[in-house]
């Protein structure tokens, strides 16, 4: 490990060449975007429509903007909002301005969200001042935490005083826009694949949240992977019902949209009835989420909603009955069904099923390693175990964090000599290297002598029919 300018820093570990066709960089993506699709829409969020040309001028007017403030390269900013296009050009004019993201979560209370700014020194923050009746600001003074960082941007909602309106921040690199755009293109160039873009606070695999340093090749490269296999394409129209705050929808969402050219339509509150209107308004083709969400919809009378326009799906986090995924194929058309594995620290991505997989095994695993990643199952002792053992899930490869931020202890203990990340996770293989994943190493109890997992007494619990739910 070295330390480069107070962070600790793991080797990169590339197990396979970069794929030449492919930007190595997000603002690189967000430019490719531009160039192959003008016209068409990038992003759909209430009665504002942006054109992947719009939203490239969107994004260097905020660049242009972070320069103008003061940000230098490698600065924190946090956003710290629900998902709306603001959310985005912010995020992605900090990159271009070689600035970091640090995400925060909106169910964060003020002093949750203090934690994170004060660990992760964010010289910024963008917010919001009436999301379900919570004002970010106010939390943060109720914490006594606004002094934090140096200057607050409202996106949406009332201002505060000493706040600055998000008009008001753009305006800023307007005042000498030549000088200013230089400077930005000067600082896209010295932007690379191992150059860090966001630092994303988890729980993780040890104690406390800690943040954890994501680069921009390997989100680049990890969802070019995860959109292959998915099947998302340019034309599709994707519902984000994931927040923005989290890989899945930073990384499977946005950066993966961009990739493809696709249509990225961010949800600002989940909830059932409003993704079925959407759905069929928007002629949505990919829809993301909790088994749930997919059940509730089946069970509605479809007659009232047309769904044609589905073809893809990608869920998990919970138990997926074999019969759902039949249900989801057979009853609303969907031609891929997907489910997956990942962790904060692998950038949101490990393992993937593929579309053409069998129910059982979509249902019943998180599927393969993607491209240039390996994964392997070992005991407590740290040999590796053989087919359908269970034990620790380890995780090598491009997608792996640089580390946790200004936590090298935590690094040290999460990511071994040899790169292998432990995830905490407990999980077994198949013959095809198909993982299931059972359950929590820290959730394992033992009973007369032999190893119990929760996850795994809860699934059986679940095969009881006149059971619904198990905790």
């Amino acid at each position: 490990m070295r330390q480069v300018a107070g962070l600790y820093v793991l080797p990169v570990t590339h197990t396979e060449a970069t794929e030449p066709e492919l930007p190595t960089t997000i603002p690189a993506v967000v430019h490719r975007a531009a160039g192959l699709w003008p016209d068409d829409e990038a992003v759909v969020d209430r009665d504002v429509r942006l054109t992947f040309a719009q939203l490239d001028d969107a994004v260097r007017q905020s660049a242009r903007a972070f320069v103008a403030s003061g940000l230098e390269p490698g600065d924190r900013a946090s956003v710290w909002a629900p998902n709306i296009h603001q959310w985005i050009v912010a995020a992605l004019g900090l990159y271009s301005a070689g600035g970091v993201l640090v995400p925060l979560n909106t169910r964060f209370r003020g002093t949750e969200a203090a934690h994170v700014l004060r660990t992760s020194g964010a010289r910024f923050l963008f917010t919001v001042t009436d999301f379900l009746d919570t004002d970010y600001v106010a939390l943060l003074e109720e914490a006594g935490a606004r002094d934090l960082v140096e200057e607050i941007v409202i996106l949406e909602g009332g201002a505060h005083d000493g706040t600055v309106a998000w008009s008001d921040f753009l305006a800023r690199g307007d005042a000498a826009v030549e000088a200013n755009d230089a400077e930005v293109a000067r600082r896209e160039a010295a932007v690379t694949g191992d150059t860090m873009s966001d630092i994303i606070f988890t729980s993780g695999t040890t104690g406390a949240p800690k943040g954890a340093m994501l680069r921009h090749g390997a989100s680049v490269r990890a969802f070019a992977s995860w959109a292959n296999v998915v099947g998302l394409r340019h034309g599709d129209r994707y519902l984000l019902v994931y927040p923005l705050f989290h890989t899945a929808g930073l990384k499977s969402g946005l950066v993966a949209s961009l990739l493809t050219g696709t249509t990225l339509l961010p949800h600002l509150v989940f909830d059932t009835p409003s993704v079925m209107r959407a759905i069929q308004e928007e002629h949505i083709t990919m829809l993301p989420g909790p088994p749930a969400i997919y059940q509730t919809i089946l069970n509605a009378d479809l007659s009232e909603f047309d769904f044609s326009s589905l073809r893809l799906a990608v869920t998990g986090a919970a138990v997926v009955p074999v019969e759902l995924v039949v249900q989801m194929r057979e009853q609303l058309g969907i031609e891929s069904v997907v489910t997956g594995y990942g962790l904060t620290e692998t950038t949101g991505i490990v393992s993937m099923c593929r579309h053409d997989d069998d129910p059982e095994i979509i249902a019943h695993t998180s599927g393969r390693p993607i491209p240039g990643v390996e994964m392997k199952i070992v005991d407590t002792d740290g040999a590796e175990l053989p087919t359908g053992e269970p034990g620790e899930i380890l995780a090598r490869g491009y997608q792996v964090m640089i580390g946790y931020f200004d936590n090298p202890a935590a690094t040290a203990e999460t990511v071994d000599a040899d790169g292998w990340l432990h995830t905490g996770d407990v999980g077994y293989v198949d013959a095809a290297n198909n993982v299931t994943i059972t359950d929590r190493i820290k959730d394992m109890f033992i009973v007369g002598g032999f190893n119990a997992y929760p996850a795994e007494i809860e699934g059986l619990m679940l095969d009881h029919p006149d059971l619904a739910q198990v905790a």
